[in-house]
Formats: C-alpha cells, sequence, structure tokens
C-alpha cells in the first residue's frame, strides 16, 4: 500500500506544525505555506516511490492497467480512504491557516485527489504497473465523500476505517505477500486489511441514549488472495499451497475517539488520530454463506 506514506507524511507534518496558533496570520502568506508544506510531501513521497517502488521496474511509455478486479476490491477500497484522510488532513490545515469554510472545503477538500494522481502517472511509465483509471476513480470519491459530508452536514457522519492483521496467508506464500516482518506484510498482504465505514446511531438512527462516542461500523475484506486477479500456485520457483478466495462483510461496535476529550491537548490530538482506526470490539462476519463471531475482531 504505496499511497499511505503520503498521508503519513502529511499527517506527521500537520500534527507538529499546523496545529500551531501562531499559524494564524494572512490568509495569502498561508497559502504559499501550505503550497510549501504539500510539495514537501509530494516530494518525498515521490523519491520514495522512485527508490524503493521503481528502482528494479522498466521505464515503457505510458500505458493503461485495468486492475479493477485486482484484490477483490480491497486495493480500491485503499484508495478511496487515503484520499479521504489526505482530504480531510489538506480541509484541517487550511482552517488552521484561517482560509474560509469555502476555501478550505475546495483546496484542501480535494487534496487526496491532488496528491494521488502524481503516483498514478508514475505507475504509466513502469513496467508491472500503468495508469489505472479504476483507481482514479476510487481517489475522486474519497476526496468527494468527504466534501459533501462536510458540505452538507457540516461534519463527518461516516468515517472511513482501516484495520489491519497478520494474515495466515503470507507466511504460506514465499515472499509474494511481504517478508516476515509486519512492516512488509502492510504493504504487500490485502488479506489482512479490513475497511469500515463508522457511523454514530444517534445522528443516523436518531437514538438519544447510546454514548456519543458509541459507533457501529460496517467493514469490508477478502481472504484467501495469493495473487492480484487469481491465485499463484508457484513464486520464486517455490509451489504455494492453493487457496480458496472469498469475500468478508462485518458489523461491529466501534469507539469515534474524536468524541472522547480530556484536559490534554496532546492526547485529545492522538485521539483524532485514532478515530480513524478500527480498534478491536465485538464483531460479526458474514463470509462463504455462513456467520460467525468474535469478542474482538483484529
Amino acid at each position: 500500500m504505496r499511497r499511505f506514506l503520503v498521508i503519513i507524511l502529511l499527517c506527521v507534518f500537520s500534527f507538529n506544525l499546523f496545529s500551531q496558533d501562531t499559524l494564524r496570520t494572512k490568509v495569502d502568506k498561508n497559502f504559499y505555506k501550505f503550497l510549501a508544506a504539500e510539495g514537501v510531501v509530494l516530494s518525498g513521497a515521490i523519491l520514495y516511490l522512485k527508490h524503493e517502488w521503481y528502482h528494479d521496474k522498466k521505464r515503457v511509455p505510458f500505458h493503461f492497467y485495468n486492475d479493477f478486479k485486482g484484490w477483490n476490491q480491497v486495493d480500491k477500497l485503499g484508495h478511496f480512504y487515503v484520499s479521504y484522510l489526505e482530504s480531510n488532513v489538506g480541509y484541517s490545515i487550511l482552517k488552521k491557516f484561517n482560509f474560509s469554510e469555502k476555501k478550505a472545503l475546495y483546496f484542501g477538500g480535494f487534496q487526496g485527489l491532488i496528491l494521488e494522481t502524481p503516483i498514478e502517472f508514475l505507475d504509466a511509465y513502469h513496467q508491472g504497473w500503468g495508469f489505472s483509471v479504476s483507481d482514479m476513480v476510487a481517489n475522486a470519491f474519497g476526496s468527494v465523500f468527504f466534501i459533501m459530508q462536510q458540505k452538507i452536514f457540516n461534519e463527518q457522519l461516516i468515517k472511513p476505517k482501516l484495520s489491519f492483521s497478520k494474515s495466515i496467508y503470507s507466511s504460506e506464500a514465499n515472499g509474494l505477500l511481504g517478508k516476515k516482518t509486519l512492516i512488509s506484510q502492510f504493504i504487500y498482504d490485502y488479506n489482512g486489511y479490513t475497511y469500515w465505514f463508522s457511523f454514530s446511531p444517534n445522528k443516523i438512527f436518531k437514538f438519544k441514549k447510546v454514548p456519543k462516542w458509541l459507533n457501529l461500523a460496517i467493514g469490508y475484506g477478502a481472504n484467501g488472495m495469493l495473487g492480484e486477479f487469481e491465485n499463484k500456485s508457484m513464486y520464486k520457483g517455490k509451489e504455494i499451497p492453493s487457496f480458496k478466495r472469498y469475500r468478508q462483510f462485518y458489523l461491529s461496535l466501534d469507539i469515534d475517539f474524536s468524541k472522547v476529550r480530556t484536559k490534554s491537548k496532546f492526547v485529545n490530538k492522538i485521539f483524532d488520530v485514532l478515530s480513524y482506526i478500527k480498534i478491536p470490539l465485538p464483531t460479526l462476519e458474514l463470509s462463504n454463506k455462513k456467520m460467525k463471531g468474535y469478542f474482538f475482531y483484529f
């Protein structure tokens, strides 16, 4: 999941710098600061991708790549999620810069699409990758999902979230799904991802007795994937066990940490970041026409 590098850089940069009240000066000067910050993030991400992802890839003419069916669309939700977070961060930064709501919403709200587009063009010039229209659509949806909620409700009623856990397949894939380290598997193993849409029953169903921090979450993931479109039987000269690919749907309890406030500004900021990560809580899973429950689903 290369795109997570961009959002991590942007989040860290904004968390450390743009949370300071001293940045509330004239809008015109702040806009240049914002552009400079975005340039730093983009440059860092592109340099990383160039040296870590494309160094062993042959440069080829611009070409398209249709990967819509790849990884049972888990990758597309990844694009949506990262673009949404980047748009959220972009909007928050411009609000810190004292931009108007309208300018912050549109200049900042489209940051997901803006930051992700150069990566697609890098893919388009390297063998094994390619310009993916479906990736671009997912990126656009992530930005639009943030903008429309903020514009219509003046808040994010439905928050996309992510959870990841080491899958049983990575150890059987001979490196296809990453090395033995958790970081490597986080990048390569789509079986470990679950994407969620978390919402407050108070807001959606007009319940009044549910704590404002307690949410419901609907999740999606997939398992048994040892290849983008179909499972491989061999990788690097070694046979890979056969697994069945299948989709997973979830219903779970969730906590919106942004609704949990303390007297510490630092802790509150940590909670704001955690509000976009799904923590383990009681969960129901529907897959392979069967339903099972977990006290704590990772």
